[in-house]
Order: structure tokens, then sequence, then C-alpha cells
């Protein structure tokens, strides 16, 4: 049934794309970590959410080597500058995707965090031009309970939509969790699993629980002119063929994604 269900708002939330009106927000775009199967087998997946709607746009995976639990591994050899492959080649398929929402002369705004790659990512002749991005590293932090330093209260108020998807992501899926043995099985699953979140947070989900603020994101975008529940979301089936879904989406639906580009990147990543 969960393998139908991520099937399924697959198809939704590339329906939706289709339907989604001119891009004039800036967007906010993280990696989350996870594991699959074992901690040496990591993934990141990609999610672009709207900094004003908090609409989740995007979800692409980067799978990479894991650490691991390795006792001769030093704290320096966890920290590295050069890119990761896997992670430049989801961030240009997540602003591939979005550019063609963008009006003719209206460049795509995003907010991200220090990574390396994203400066990589952009330099393509096709993004080069067309994406800008706003950098906010994250600052280092003090003990738990001491004031934040002005870097860190900018750094959370840019990024804080794509920060508040990734504690509800964890705080409602137990395969998520920081400290967990559910991990995972399949690349796919979890990619699945998260689609069928972020239809849920786009469509359904009020926007804010402490906020006296019941709209959900797509009524933010106008895409939508009330608050859905599930049985409207799961009235119609819908078909591959029909859809217009990228190439990831298509081989993530199809799960042929763990047998083709990602054990490749596996082999050169990081």
């Amino acid at each position: 049934m969960a393998e139908r269900l991520g099937r399924h708002a697959i198809l939704f939330h590339a329906r939706c794309l289709e339907e989604l009106p001119v891009l004039t927000e800036t967007i906010v775009h993280d990696h989350w970590e996870v594991f699959v199967g074992r901690q040496d087998r990591a993934l990141g997946i990609g999610t672009a959410v709207g900094a004003e709607s908090w609409f989740v746009y995007d979800v692409d995976p980067a799978p990479h080597r894991g650490s691991g639990r390795r006792p001769d591994r030093k704290k320096d050899d966890l920290v590295t500058s050069s890119p990761t492959r896997a992670y430049v080649q989801s961030i240009k398929r997540t602003f591939c995707g979005l550019i063609p929402h963008l009006s003719e002369d209206q460049p795509l705004v995003c907010n991200v965090d220090g990574r390396i790659d994203y400066r990589v990512a952009v330099r393509e002749a096709d993004l080069r031009s067309r994406v800008r991005l706003r950098i906010f590293p994250n600052p280092k932090r003090g003990p738990k309970g001491t004031p934040r330093s002005p870097e860190a209260v900018e750094r959370d108020y840019a990024m804080f939509p794509i920060d508040q998807l990734h504690q509800l992501l964890r705080h409602s899926c137990a395969d998520h969790k920081r400290e967990t043995i559910a991990f995972g099985r399949r690349l796919e699953s979890i990619l699945g699993r998260a689609q069928l979140i972020s239809v849920w947070k786009n469509f359904i989900k009020s926007r804010s629980e402490r906020a006296p603020d019941r709209t959900t994101p797509a009524l933010r975008l106008g895409m939508t002119s009330t608050r859905w529940r599930w049985e409207r979301v799961l009235s119609r089936r819908l078909f591959p063929e029909r859809e217009h879904m990228s190439e990831s989406a298509r081989s993530i639906y199809r799960k042929r994604w763990t047998r083709g580009l990602p054990q490749l990147e596996l082999k050169h990543a990081a």
C-alpha cells in the first residue's frame, strides 16, 4: 500500500507542476541526510521550498557514500571542501526543472547554505545567467541556551521554510530520525514517502499550527480555492504515460534509479 501511495504521489506532484503558475518567489534549497539500509549508504534528499508559500516544489535524490561507524576515522577526515558529484547533479536537476516556470527575464533566486556544490552547479552555461544564489553559511553555534549571533539569526530567518520541512519529516517518519535503526531499505521507497509527505504538506496540512494560519501552500499559490482532503487526492487514478515527469521522477517511479546513474555516482562520491 505504501508503494502504491508513493507512486501516486509522484504522478500527482508531476501534474501539479504542470499547473504551476509563474514562479515569482524565492526558492530555499537544501539537502537532508538519511540512510539506505545501513550507515555507509547515505542519501541526500534535495528539497526546494518556496520562501513565502512554503510549497514543496521538488524532491530529488543524491545518493553517496556515507561515513559509517569507523573508529579509525578522524574528525578532520569528515570535513571536505571539494564538491560531491551526486550533490552537484541533484542541484542541477532541481534548478533546470524550476527555470521553465520563470518568466523570460526573471532569474531564479535561491537561498542556500555554504555548500560548495551550489557554486559548482551554477557554473554551467545554461544556469550561470538564470540562477542567482543567496548564500547563508551555517555559523558556529555556542552552547545550548546561549544567544544567537547576528549571522545565525540571518541564516535561520532565510532558511526557515526548509528547516521547518526537515524538522517535520524527521518528527513524522521513524526512518528519518537522526538516531534510529529504522532505515529505509530502498531509495525509491524513501523518495516515494517523501513525495507523499510533500503532497500532504502542499494541499492538506495547514501552513502553520502556531500561527492562526489555516491556509495551505497550494492556497497561497492560487492552485486551489480550498484545503484538500485525502479522499480528493486519491479520488482519481493517475497513469505515468499521461503525465509529464522528469527523467529522475520517472526512474524513481519505475524503480530503475538504483540500477542506473546513482551507482556510478556512488563510485565517484567524495
